[in-house]
């Protein structure tokens, strides 16, 4: 998730003008500046809407009223989880309890009561209209400062009085003329930069406030969490599965039907050794053609399984095997500081295995790529063609069962092929597992 609250060292030691640059900074700006009337209109509307629902709750009129109060301040609630992303970078997941389906609305709005996050979002909105007084006065007046004393040179001559003065401890200091105001344009300045910090500073406080109100509590994120980890370990078993099934298949369709051909071509040779001698050799050169066959198919599913070269070499020799073995050129290209952990490791290979074998059969490409990288705590593994595309992640597929090995430890896989190409499979894998 994508947050402003997580700063890295670097994002911390940003200087004037990189905030300046930032599209951040002046998104901030402009919530602090401009979001004081909404919320106004929050506590305006709230407050007639619930002392109209209190003070009419004993003729009932007043429960529609607070039940339609309530519905509307999540539905604001939900426009400021946007807001608060557009302008200040940071993610708000829903928080709301799930909704019993087919209930009448009377009992969607007892659940609605019930939630925590409801009376949460209210606490905000409250909160919503002293924050932006003083985000507003805030931001105008530094803004208003840093223009003011930017402008003066241009400005003094259009006073009425046609000067300004200071007074500093008794002493006043005089600016009658153009030349002598021209030191308040670099103060100026400086007021500006230090504003972009007060910016960012007071947006970091405001998202912080958001995320603790408008998201879910601990309980609820360890909820989810709990709730990503089962359907990430079924997704795990279920390829555990439908590889052993797959390697049952190989062994039954494969090496075990030409073991079972050598044993019978050995039978007959041991029959006829004595009364056709030729035939019993010719039977013999069989078997033995036979059994090279399937020491190459035991070899080949044994590396399906786990490359011995992965485990020796890494995973820049076992990803550089796999393609050159294939008919498309690929460029591979591995920067790996330090060796991932053996699982990580493990997946990273099968998914390039299974997208270059992809490539080789369905793609038509002329070329290939593969990339892997490390990105902070991520180990980012893409495999791209210019083939003609149309490749997807559906239920059953190769594809699919490598989106299952990659949740199986908490990655993610994307694919993205348009029709017509090209194709790029990316894999975020965690570095630590």
């Amino acid at each position: 998730m994508n947050s402003t609250l997580e700063m890295t060292p670097s994002q911390r030691r940003f200087g004037p003008l990189r905030l300046a640059r930032e599209s951040l900074t002046w998104r901030s700006a402009a919530y602090l500046l401009l979001h004081f009337p909404l919320g106004l209109v929050y506590f305006v509307g709230l407050v007639v809407l619930l002392s109209v629902s209190a003070g009419t709750l004993v003729i009932w009129v007043g429960v529609l009223g607070f039940a339609l109060a309530m519905v509307l301040w999540r539905a604001a609630a939900i426009l400021e989880r946007r807001l608060v992303k557009a302008a200040f970078g940071v993610e708000i997941p829903r928080p709301y309890r799930a909704m019993p389906e087919g209930a009448k609305p009377v009992r969607k709005l007892r659940t609605m009561a019930g939630d925590p996050a409801t009376w949460k979002d209210l606490v905000y909105l409250f909160l919503v209209f002293p924050l932006g007084i003083f985000e507003f006065v805030l931001s105008v007046g530094l803004w208003s400062a840093s223009a003011g004393l930017i402008a003066t040179p241009l400005t003094i001559n259009w006073q009425q009085a046609g000067f300004l003065y200071l007074t500093i401890g008794g002493r006043q200091i005089w600016f009658d003329n153009t030349i002598a105001t021209l030191p308040a344009i670099p103060l100026g300045i400086a007021l500006a930069g230090a504003t972009l910090y007060v910016v960012r500073g007071v947006g970091y406080a405001h998202g912080a406030l958001a995320r603790y109100l408008l998201g879910p509590n601990e309980t609820q994120r360890l909820r989810v969490r709990t709730a990503q980890l089962q359907a990430s370990r079924a997704r795990g078993v279920d390829a555990a599965e439908a590889e052993r099934r797959r390697i049952e298949r190989d062994l039954h369709d494969g090496a075990q039907q030409q073991l079972l051909a050598v044993a019978m071509d050995l039978g007959r040779a041991r029959a006829k050794l004595e009364s056709d001698p030729v035939a019993a050799q010719e039977l013999i050169q069989q078997a033995h053609a036979g059994a090279k066959d399937a020491i190459v198919e035991l070899r080949n599913l044994a590396r399906g399984i786990y490359p011995a070269i992965l485990t020796d070499r890494g995973l820049d020799a076992a990803i550089s095997a796999v393609a050159a073995r294939g008919e498309v050129p690929v460029t591979v290209d591995v920067d790996l500081p330090t060796r991932p952990p053996a699982a990580v490791e493990s997946i990273a290979y099968f998914i390039v295995s299974e997208a270059l074998t992809n490539i080789n059969k369905y793609a038509r490409a002329t070329h290939a790529s593969v990339r892997v990288s490390r990105d902070q705590n991520w180990i980012v593994v893409e495999v791209s063609d210019n083939g003609v595309g149309g490749a997807s992640a559906s239920p059953g597929g190769g594809l699919a069962g490598l989106a299952d090995r990659a949740a199986g430890i908490d990655g993610i896989l994307t694919v993205n092929s348009p029709l017509g190409g090209p194709t790029v499979i990316r894999a975020d894998l965690p570095s630590v597992w």
